[in-house]
């Protein structure tokens, strides 16, 4: 009899072991059918999942019978979660499809001029958009210093004490090697690139996009550092209307608005700023930290729409500011002290865009463009004047045919910029007038699903100048879904112009015009590559980790030395001059916390006759965890 109970006892026992289920599941993109590894299951209200192997198949095991939750989620994609009733009728693997996250698919980049999302690209693109931008907006309302500082590689150099001016420099070398582009249009080249990075705010950005390195083909000379375009906000189905009063501790007040409303065939943006700075001086050594400054900003647009595939925009821009800083004394009272320095900068900046975008049949598009650009710029010292007006402007026509998989995009577009000094002091006046009519083509190609190649040609001929051919090349490959492999490289040039950071930093006081008889344009061959791994570590934990390395050889380089009669004369490097290094980000995510580590080595070498010597102010290994 006891032997009796003992195998009772012990088949009952049994029971709940043998009511144990399984079940195998194949993770997929929901779209591309392309196999997820690494994705994660979770049985809901346990401990237990399971991660998905290589060819993205798992196996779940110890299901209790009954009604079942399971959580799926892999990184990039939205979580899904599958009911299910155990036992299951088959014990054929189940196949379950994730999709993107929104967020991701609806960050598309339009400084390459493609319709697909950002990790479809060749190019390696940067884009800081919806809360990020937000985020930094609001941190700075007053203009985008901030905002571009965040991104890794990107170094704002400030380059005069007393105006607080800063320049962007992207892998060590100097501003004017960088693109400043809005909604496409460079309105921030030559004696305009002036204080803008202070000018513009960033309460009307929909999106800033950055290219880092050789980005020459649709954009011309000037991209040989890269570029960052500016994308404004356009007209969404609902009226938008906001409002945002700035006060920061440090004496500064910036009012912001911004409208935006659209009908079916009309639609309309108005963006106003009102910013007031008093002079501060927070370690009280009688000298601004932060200059005193007033300024007012007014940017409107209208949008004129026929269906959904023919639009027409005339955008204006302008900005008025006057800044003023130096000795504390001088600035608070009329009466300055003997010996006191101030540098006042008033500047005044007008431009229009007018875009007309019409989509053609067969997913052909044409599309028109044109801008024209004011600046003027005063710069008085205790002794001293500078002043001078440009007048720039930029023409364009370009035409987009073929599937996605096979596009083309060619163009011409010419390109004006004209400086006139106002009261040359002590010297022949800088004057300049450079006209460039440039042609490119692009060809986007993606024979197979992980690989896609971008190429692109671009011939410029600038008057007095020559003709410069720049090719540029970009390759992605995706051996799967976790890895992504990006490299580029091309060729670019520079103009010369007497606005460098060296000359800035002398308010351009005894800075020589540049002789165009002696005088070569900057030539540059660049090239990066870039690696971008993403998983998932359990569940809700996601870790992204990115490798960029860089090397750009800068040839006659425009160099601002001292020359006789305590002049300074700009001339060509001798020698090349190379930039080179690389950046690692990464990324832990846990739900709405994000851990960000950031590392960039930079190291620029500048060689000039006999001398060989690092880049001034350009530091080699910045860590930046937050």
């Amino acid at each position: 009899m006891r032997l009796f109970f003992l195998l009772a006892f012990s088949c009952l026992s049994a029971l709940p072991l043998l009511a144990q289920h399984r079940v195998t599941l194949r993770i997929q993109d929901h779209d591309s059918g392309e196999s997820l590894p690494g994705a994660t299951v979770l049985l809901k209200g346990s401990q237990q999942g399971a991660t998905a192997n290589t060819q993205g198949v798992l196996t779940l095991e110890n299901i209790p019978p009954g009604r079942q939750v399971l959580v799926f989620s892999y990184v990039g994609y939205a979580t899904r979660q599958l009911v299910l009733q155990f036992p299951l009728s088959t014990d054929e693997p189940l196949v379950v499809g994730l999709e993107p996250e929104e967020e991701l698919e609806a960050v598309l980049i339009s400084a390459t001029r493609s319709s697909r999302t950002i990790e479809d690209i060749p190019t390696r693109v940067e884009a800081i958009s919806g809360e990020e931008l937000g985020e930094k907006a609001v941190m700075n309302s007053t203009n985008i210093a901030m905002l571009l500082r965040e991104s890794t590689g990107i170094q704002m150099q400030q380059t005069s004490a007393s105006s607080a001016n800063q320049s962007i420099r992207i892998q060590g070398l100097d501003g004017r090697y960088t693109q400043l582009l809005r909604d496409g249009f460079p309105l921030y080249s030559g004696f305009a690139g002036g204080l803008s990075i202070m000018q513009i705010p960033p309460l009307d950005l929909q999106q800033v996009e950055v290219i880092k390195g050789s980005a020459s083909t649709l954009y011309g000379g000037g991209a040989i550092a890269g570029l960052v375009n500016l994308v404004t906000k356009k007209p969404g189905d609902e009226p938008e209307l906001s409002f945002m009063l700035n006060q920061t501790s440090a004496l500064g007040t910036t009012l912001n608005g911004f409208y935006s409303s659209r009908n079916q065939g009309w639609g309309t943006t108005l963006y106003a700023s009102g910013h007031t700075q008093k002079a501060y001086d927070p370690n009280e050594d009688g000298f601004s930290d932060i200059p005193q400054v007033r300024s007012l900003t007014l940017n409107p647009r209208v949008f004129r729409y026929w269906g959904e595939g023919t639009t027409l925009w005339l955008g204006l821009n302008a900005a008025l500011e006057e800044r003023t800083g130096g000795n504390i004394q001088a600035l608070e009272s009329e009466l300055a002290p003997p010996g006191g320095f101030v540098e006042q900068n008033n500047s005044k900046r007008l431009s229009s865009q007018l875009t007309f975008d019409r989509q053609l049949e067969g997913g052909a598009a044409l599309a028109l463009r044109n801008s024209i650009s004011f600046f003027d710029r005063e710069i008085q010292l205790p002794d001293y004047r500078f002043s001078g007006q440009q007048w720039a402007s930029f023409s364009e026509a370009s035409y987009a045919f073929g599937p996605e998989e096979n596009r083309w995009i060619g163009g011409l577009n010419l390109f004006t910029d004209g400086f006139t000094e106002a009261h040359p002091q002590g010297m022949a006046a800088r004057d300049y007038q450079h006209t460039t009519l440039g042609a490119f083509a692009q060809h986007s190609w993606y024979p197979l699903e992980q690989l896609a190649l971008e190429s692109g040609l671009r011939t410029d001929y600038a008057a007095d100048w020559g003709t410069f051919v720049l090719p540029r090349l970009s390759l992605m490959y995706k051996p799967g879904p976790k890895l992504t492999a990006r490299i580029g490289g091309g060729l670019g040039y520079k103009l010369p112009t007497p606005f460098t950071e060296e000359a800035e930093a002398l308010a351009f006081l005894n800075v020589a015009p540049i002789n165009s008889g002696t005088t070569r344009a900057e030539r540059s061959l660049g090239g990066n590559l870039d690696l971008n791994y993403t998983t998932a570590i359990g569940e809700g934990i996601s870790f992204s980790l990115n490798q960029l390395f860089f090397y750009t050889r800068l040839q006659n380089s425009l160099m601002l030395h001292l020359g006789p009669g305590w002049q300074f004369v700009y001339a060509n490097a001798d020698r090349p001059a190379n930039s080179r290094g690389f950046e690692t980000n990464a990324r832990l995510g846990w739900g709405d916390f994000k851990l960000f580590m950031q590392w960039a080595f930079t190291d620029v070498e500048l060689r000039y006759q006999d001398e060989r010597r690092q880049k001034p102010l350009t530091p080699n290994t910045p860590l930046a965890p937050y």
